[in-house]
């Protein structure tokens, strides 16, 4: 019988749920195989120690936060729009 009111526990496995998802989406994000000696983006020299670093490599340290701020900026994450806020 559905009363409107969210089971014992529902609320941490919604955040359980949301936790995985941002994990899940981060680690499909992460480069794999060789590093690129130069950046893709601005064609500069990508050090040894940051190809060592990070396997697979493939921007400058520059054009990496600035494509790190885009994303962040753009990804406008919504707290209310959210699975957890739907549980209230």
């Amino acid at each position: 019988m559905a009363t409107g009111w969210a089971g014992d526990g529902a609320v941490q496995d919604q955040i359980d749920a949301t936790v995985e998802d941002a994990v899940r989406r981060a680690r499909a994000q992460l480069a794999v195989g060789p590093g690129l000696e130069r950046c893709e983006e601005c064609d500069a020299a990508i050090p040894p120690a940051r190809r060592q670093a990070v396997p697979g490599v493939r921007l400058c340290v520059a054009c990496q936060q600035a494509s790190d701020k885009a994303q962040t900026e753009a990804s406008g994450y919504n707290r209310r729009g959210s699975k957890d806020s739907q549980l209230r």
